[in-house]
């Protein structure tokens, strides 16, 4: 279906292919849908009754009609701040993906349409917070009902109508047929899409951590015999064997028995990050493979399910969160250690010229505000359910809440990084020798990105140019950064 997913989540157009084979399943299941929705006795949900509280109100056939547009229109109560573009093509592509399984029972013409416009680069205005509902009905609703010309899109930054994107496109207003509309907008792909894109970006943070602790490491002149330590624990181990490897040729410095704390256990750490990230990884899988429709089309039978509850998504995005701000933790105290001459043996504040020279000192502020930031959302954002829809709907798993503040924290978590690696970077250039002979890529990559800091000069600038360089880099294993 998708060549690369990636791009498709940045923008690039034209990489969506639907197999025509593929396409003739999905016509022949919704004609199996459709006969069983006419032979049906009774109330089937959301398509020929109310939702939510009014699931007990039964639709005549000219209701059956309206009712379909009605649940993407009415639904449409949020507003800015947006989605980023790319979490909102996260999005669409993750909804596309269920819509080719059989439980929805959507037409070939839906999930064509949704391709044509994952292609064409339309994305719609989904709104970030504010979505107090059981599953993801609101910003399911602003993000579908632009598919019937209706709400806004984003455009270079701008909110357009979504009317005039499509009539820009050459292309008419989608007409829904029965059950699309309650297909739209039940599951939680935007849960979904968060574990897959954050998911991501953890494993290249557990690559970048890894390359802070080996530089702490080398640059402090550590003994490394504690990484020779084995732990059962596959994850742990593979970062200790990566720090052994990294480090090796590293000189011990003279008289050092022991590193700080920070320095010892952050590779432990790390490989906790990396196995939470892997378990929310395998959820991810199990959440693509349950239906999300309620009621799913299964064995010709319309069947109720919880496929739109993934409080285990949002569970496991609350515990990624929890191990961020511990790596956060011990990142800004590796990076206060290389600042201290006590246990560098460097320069004051890593200044050419300490006392007339700041240094890197206001570095280190800007990592402990940015992990200041980053404790507090370690709060779980999955507890807290309400009653809405006059008590029928009365729990929520907030597990979109949990993937929007794992973003967030991700964030915080790459300027703390980006300002260890500049320390790291200085003390090596003030260092005697050039260092373990594994990082020394990695030491040129960053003073390519960052230069030394010779004389004072403000930082910022670096951080966000280092911030960006992390996470677009490429590399198999984080000597290989570049």
């Amino acid at each position: 279906m998708v060549r690369e997913p990636g791009d498709v989540v940045r923008g690039e157009p034209g990489w969506i292919e639907l197999d025509p084979g593929l396409l003739a399943s999905v016509r022949a299941n919704r004609a199996a849908m459709l006969a069983a929705l006419d032979a049906a006795e009774g109330p089937v949900y959301g398509v020929n009754t109310g939702m939510g509280r009014l699931a007990g109100v039964r639709l005549s056939a000219a209701q059956q009609a309206e009712h379909q547009r009605n649940l993407l229109v009415g639904r449409a109560v949020g507003g800015p701040p947006w989605l980023s573009p790319e979490l909102t093509r996260a999005l669409l592509l993750t909804r596309l993906h269920s819509f080719l399984r059989p439980e929805p029972a959507v037409s070939a013409e839906l999930v064509s349409f949704l391709a044509d416009r994952l292609n064409d680069g339309f994305t719609p205005a989904v709104p970030k917070g504010g979505l107090g509902s059981a599953g993801e009905i609101i910003p399911l609703a602003h993000a579908f009902q632009t598919f019937l010309g209706l709400g806004s899109v984003l455009e270079d930054g701008a909110v357009v109508p979504a009317a005039e994107a499509l009539r820009r496109r050459g292309v008419e207003p989608f007409e829904l047929g029965p059950k699309e509309g309650a297909s739209l907008i039940q599951g939680s792909p935007l849960a979904e899409a968060y574990a897959w894109t954050t998911s991501g970006s953890v494993h290249r943070m557990v690559d970048l951590q890894t390359l802070c602790a080996a530089i702490a490491v080398d640059v402090l002149g550590a003994p490394r015999e504690v990484y020779g330590y084995r732990v059962p624990n596959p994850h742990t181990t593979a970062v200790l064997t990566d720090v052994q490897r990294l480090t090796r040729g590293a000189a011990v410095r003279p008289g050092l028995v022991q590193a700080p704390v920070s320095v010892r256990v952050g590779p432990r750490v790390i490989g906790f990050l990396d196995q939470v990230n892997a378990e929310l990884k395998a959820t991810l899988g199990e959440s693509w493979a349950t239906p999300g429709d309620s009621p799913s089309f299964v064995d010709g039978a319309f069947v109720p399910t919880t496929g739109y509850h993934a409080a285990d998504l949002g569970l496991r995005m609350d515990a990624v969160k929890a191990a961020l701000v511990h790596v956060g933790e011990i990142a800004v105290q590796r990076t206060h250690r290389l600042l201290d001459p006590q246990f560098s043996g460097l320069p004051a504040q890593l200044a050419v010229d300490p006392g007339p020279q700041a240094g890197l000192t206001p570095l280190h502020k800007r990592a402990v505000g940015e992990l200041h930031s980053l404790r507090r959302l370690a709060a779980p954002a999955t507890v807290g359910s309400l009653d809405t829809s006059a008590g029928q709907e009365d729990v929520q798993a907030f597990a979109w809440a949990a993937g929007a503040e794992l973003e967030t924290a991700i964030g915080h978590l790459f300027a703390i990084t980006a300002c260890e690696l500049i320390a790291g970077a200085q003390a090596r250039h003030l260092a005697d020798g050039d260092g373990a002979p594994g990082l020394a890529g990695a030491y040129r990559w960053i003073a390519a990105t960052v230069p030394p800091v010779l004389v004072d000069r403000p930082l910022g600038p670096d951080v966000d140019r280092l911030v960006a360089a992390c996470r677009e880099a490429g590399f198999d294993d984080p000597g290989e950064i570049g």
